[in-house]
């Protein structure tokens, strides 16, 4: 089966020869995920220079941090399905964006549940919010407590959380929480958010970010609104950072932070052109990073990770039973192989019907398009309703587009095939599927995917019934 497929490493070399172990009774960790919204790996842990991260740079420099970590959908209620599962949502059938919420309701298949409902059982207190009463998932102050973000594309019963915080559990008892940040939405998509994200930032930073000192991805044109988009979006980054080290210092003055398994990751990358919604790195390489009871403390680790190995890396540190359905690994067992490769499927999104399917291995990343006669940018009232989709279609219509920009992003059509090397080619611009030299690695890569739809059960298209 794909999910049996490893490298025989040496594990010493990735740095695996550890691995969480639970503790009986009072002492089981409590288990905490900060989830961040449309939110790529733009924290200084990760190389970015252009602001600062320190408090994410904390949980990295005192855990563990994955450099090659992928969500398996690039877009908030798939990701979240998935996430909540331990499922590829292809599998399960939750992979088309905002589905399962009207008429046609979406049940989990037997044997799959959410990961609270097994928390819940083994007597953890269950929750979901900011992780700091009094303020939003924005960060900012509020009196209205409420379950943070859940956006999951089946059936479910509110019941499976006790509350949005862990403040209401019986003394002694575990906890579950998921932190729900809005991340890179709190930039909206209009003057007047970015407005606000200015204010804020010299609020609490001193200055905002310059826009003129960003760094843009080659094939966005560095035009006024665009590095305004970008520098905001920067700013969403470090407010994002104060919160999740608000968080942390909460759990430290709890006497909670030495026995909490914090797992910090987002759900997609940068919402933008070709970041969440598409399978490009833009859209689909998140930040993973781990901290507390039995984590080594300052490591790093190269192999592929998928999202959904969340799911069963925190059971596991529960000492709870992994269930044999859940597609997703326990990546810090101390028997656990790398994996070959991860896979990503993006399917509609909103009005805008597609299918594609990718499959990364250590050197390359395979794409393959279903629909290969629909652009890229297809309409999307979520997408054309943000400045930069509006000034980038502009720019277009002015024929001020650079020749990369125009074929990567406004293309009437798209390759059937795309494949991408590592190492060489950072925000995929050069497709290699038509060049001989790599003929084998393309053959080798669609066998794979292929291998991977089949054997996953990937569900497909949606249909009239």
């Amino acid at each position: 089966m794909i999910k049996n497929y490893r490298f025989v490493l040496a594990v010493a070399l990735l740095g695996i020869g550890f691995a969480v172990v639970p503790a009986d009774g009072a002492n089981r960790p409590n288990v905490l995920w900060i989830v961040i919204d449309d939110m790529s790996a733009n924290f200084s842990c990760y190389g970015e220079t252009t602001i600062e991260t320190p408090h994410v740079d904390r949980l990295a420099r005192e855990g563990l941090r994955f450099t090659r970590a992928y969500a398996t959908s690039p877009v908030c209620s798939t990701f979240r399905s998935a996430m909540i599962t331990g499922m590829y949502q292809t599998s399960i059938g939750v992979h088309h964006h905002r589905s399962g919420r009207g008429v046609h309701r979406i049940e989990l298949p037997d044997g799959v549940r959410p990961v609270p409902e097994y928390f819940q059982e083994a007597g953890y207190w269950t929750c979901n919010g900011s992780g700091l009463p009094g303020f939003d998932s924005s960060g900012n102050p509020t009196q209205v407590e409420k379950l943070g973000k859940t956006d999951y594309n089946f059936d479910w019963d509110r019941a499976m959380y006790d509350s949005h915080d862990w403040a209401g559990r019986s003394k002694d008892q575990p906890f579950f929480m998921q932190v729900q940040l809005h991340g890179g939405k709190i930039r909206g998509a209009s003057e007047s958010k970015y407005a606000a994200t200015v204010t804020r930032a010299v609020a609490d930073f001193g200055q905002a970010t310059d826009p003129q000192t960003v760094q843009l991805p080659p094939y966005y044109p560095r035009d006024p609104i665009l590095l305004r988009d970008w520098s905001t979006y920067l700013d969403n980054v470090r407010l994002t950072d104060l919160h999740v080290g608000r968080v942390v210092d909460r759990l430290e003055q709890e006497g909670l932070l030495d026995n909490t398994l914090i797992v910090f990751f987002t759900d997609h990358g940068i919402s933008h052109a070709r970041g969440k919604q598409f399978l490009y790195d833009e859209g689909t390489h998140i930040p993973l990073v781990i901290r507390g009871p039995g984590v080594e403390r300052g490591n790093t680790r190269t192999d592929l990770i998928e999202h959904i190995d969340v799911a069963a890396l925190s059971l596991a540190a529960a000492g709870i039973e992994v269930p044999a359905k859940m597609q997703g690994d326990d990546i810090l067992a101390s028997e656990y192989m790398p994996k070959q490769a991860v896979y990503a499927a993006r399917d509609r999104c909103g009005e805008a019907a597609d299918r594609i399917r990718s499959v990364r291995t250590d050197r390359y990343l395979y794409i393959k398009n279903f629909y290969p006669q629909r652009p890229l940018l297809m309409p999307s009232d979520y997408k054309d309703s943000k400045l930069i989709l509006q000034r980038l279609r502009e720019l277009q219509n002015l024929g001020k587009l650079s020749e990369l920009s125009q074929q990567l992003l406004f293309s009437p059509t798209r390759p059937p095939e795309e494949l991408y090397l590592y190492g060489v080619d950072r925000w995929q611009t050069n497709n290699l599927a038509d060049d001989p030299e790599h003929a084998s690695a393309l053959s080798q890569h669609r066998s794979r995917l292929n291998q991977w739809i089949d054997e996953t059960g990937d569900q497909g298209p949606e249909t009239l019934e």
